[in-house]
């Protein structure tokens, strides 16, 4: 069985989301002060009435420690399986897969703007895309918990799997002949985002059914 990751996050937007969705999943809020703002004290009452443990950290210490300011611990949200990621496939809908996309604070804006829009779910290729840390979660600011997400080994064919469930695969090209606002609006999209220099892989951009510039 695999052990469940611990983050420490910085952003009190970040943890206050894994209080409302996760609580038995918050470890302990380590608070310098009140915490530092009314996203902390939010916080901190959110975690008071759950009974998890507060702790102080004293403000002359963070000269010498490198994990300044209050800090929430949790356990990492779990991915899903595939499967269920695509299970609720209708006629509409939005989805996202990530290839090769290695810096962290890029997947985390992804998150984060997919929960905006209301994106159904994100899937990554496990071997090339930047893992899920608590630099994607602090930047995504609550998003990582909005959204869920799978992480497939063959990314080419868990699209192949997407395929076959109903869902059209749309790459994201700067060379794409039309731009994502021409796409039709009347069937569910998986739009491929690339790598930040090289773009799609050519075997992934392949199996798309169409390429749309997104600008």
């Amino acid at each position: 069985m695999n052990e469940v990751k611990v983050l420490e996050l910085r952003n009190p937007h970040s943890v206050i989301a894994v209080l409302q969705n996760r609580p038995s999943d918050v470890i302990r809020l380590e608070l310098v002060g009140d915490g530092g703002g009314a996203a902390w004290r939010q916080a901190r009452e959110l975690a008071e009435q759950l009974g998890i443990s507060i702790g102080h950290r004293d403000r002359s210490s963070q000269l010498t420690d490198r994990r300044q300011g209050s800090i929430g611990c949790v356990h990492a949200r779990a991915p899903i399986d595939l499967n269920e990621l695509i299970e609720k496939t209708d006629e509409s809908g939005l989805w996202l897969a990530l290839d090769s996309v290695q810096d962290p604070q890029n997947v985390g804006a992804i998150f984060r703007v997919a929960a905006f829009f209301g994106v159904r779910g994100v899937l990554m290729g496990r071997d090339r895309t930047a893992p899920i840390t608590s630099t994607v979660y602090d930047v995504a600011s609550g998003g990582v918990e909005e959204v869920p997400f799978s992480f497939e080994t063959n990314l080419y064919r868990a699209l192949d799997r997407v395929r076959d469930a109903g869902i059209w695969v749309l790459g994201s090209s700067e060379h794409a002949k039309r731009d994502i606002y021409s796409v039709p609006l009347d069937r569910a999209w998986m739009l491929v985002v690339g790598n930040e220099e090289r773009g799609i892989r050519p075997r992934n951009r392949q199996i798309c059914d169409d390429l749309a510039r997104v600008t």
